[in-house]
C-alpha cells in the first residue's frame, strides 16, 4: 500500500467513525474500489487510536472531569462511568458469541451495501425522534439510568456489523430513548473510547505480526489523517445534531449502498 492509499483510507477512517455514515463499511468499499487487500488487522489498530485520540482531544474537558471526579469518589462521576461501561457489555458479547459471523459479514461486501441502506434508515428516523428529545436534566447525564444505557449499548452491538453507523446508531438511539442531543452525542463518543480502545488491544498482538509488511510511513501517515478528520467530523456531526439537521445525513448512506450493490451486481 503507498503513502497516498494509506492517507485516503485514514481520512475515510477518519470522517466516516464519527459522521454517520459507517467507517467500517467505507474500508469494505474503499478496499473493494481500489482493489486492495490489507494483510492483517495492523491498518485497522494503527486508525482505531488515531480516532481515539479524536475523542481523548474533542471532549478533553469532559474526560478531564472525569478523570477528576473518579480519583474523588464523586458518586455522580461513578454512576456516569458505570453506565459507559454497561453500554458497552452488548457489544462485547455479541464479538466474544458471534465473532465468526461479523467476520463473514466483512468478507461479504453486498453486506455493507445492504446495511448502508438500513443506516440511511435509522438516520432519517431522527427527523420523529429529536421530537421525543427532553430538556437537559441538570449537571449529570440525559442517560439515565441502566435500562437507556443497556439500549444504546445494543444500538451499538448492531454496529459491529459493517455498515451500521456506530455514531449514527447510538445517537438515534439516544434520542428516540429521549436523551437530549448534545448528551446523546457525549454518551456516543465516550462510550466509543472503551470500545476502540477494546478492539485495538484485542487485535494488537496480530498487527505487531502484519506491520512490517505495510511498512511504517503508510501506518503513520494514515493515522495522523484519520486523527485530523475525525476531530473534523465530530464537529461537523456536533453541528448538525444541534441544527437539528442530523436526518440530512440519511439520504447519502442510501446512494451509497444503492450504488455499491450496482457496482458488485456489474461486476
Amino acid at each position: 500500500m503507498s503513502i497516498w492509499e494509506a492517507v485516503l483510507l485514514g481520512v475515510v477512517q477518519g470522517l466516516t467513525e464519527f459522521l454517520p455514515v459507517s467507517s467500517s463499511g467505507h474500508l469494505v468499499v474503499g478496499q473493494a474500489l481500489l482493489g486492495i487487500e490489507l494483510p492483517g488487522v495492523a491498518f485497522e489498530v494503527a486508525v482505531h487510536f488515531a480516532t481515539l485520540v479524536s475523542v481523548l482531544v474533542a471532549y478533553r474537558r469532559r474526560v478531564g472531569a472525569l478523570m477528576r471526579g473518579s480519583v474523588r469518589l464523586d458518586p455522580g462521576t461513578w454512576r456516569y462511568l458505570g453506565l459507559i461501561a454497561l453500554a458497552n457489555v452488548p457489544a462485547a458479547a455479541v464479538y466474544f458469541l458471534l465473532g465468526d459471523v461479523v467476520e463473514a459479514a466483512f468478507e461479504t461486501p453486498a453486506a455493507a451495501g445492504v446495511a448502508f441502506l438500513v443506516t440511511g434508515g435509522v438516520l432519517w428516523s431522527a427527523r420523529a425522534a429529536m421530537r421525543r428529545a427532553t430538556p437537559k436534566p441538570g449537571p449529570l447525564s440525559g442517560v439515565r439510568g441502566p435500562g437507556v444505557a443497556m439500549l444504546i449499548g445494543v444500538a451499538q452491538a448492531f454496529a459491529l456489523l459493517p455498515g451500521i453507523s456506530r455514531s449514527g446508531s447510538t445517537v438515534v438511539a439516544a434520542l428516540w430513548l429521549g436523551v437530549e442531543s448534545d448528551d446523546a452525542a457525549e454518551f456516543s463518543f465516550l462510550m466509543s473510547v472503551p470500545a476502540i480502545l477494546g478492539a485495538a488491544l484485542l487485535q494488537l498482538v496480530d498487527a505487531g505480526t502484519t506491520a512490517p509488511a505495510l511498512g511504517t510511513a503508510p501506518l503513520a501517515f494514515a493515522a495522523v489523517a484519520a486523527a485530523t478528520t475525525g476531530l473534523v467530523a465530530i464537529r461537523i456531526f456536533l453541528a448538525a445534531l444541534r441544527a437539528r439537521s442530523f436526518h440530512r445525513f440519511a439520504p447519502y448512506p442510501w446512494v451509497l449502498g444503492l450504488l455499491f450493490l450496482g457496482y458488485l451486481w456489474i461486476g
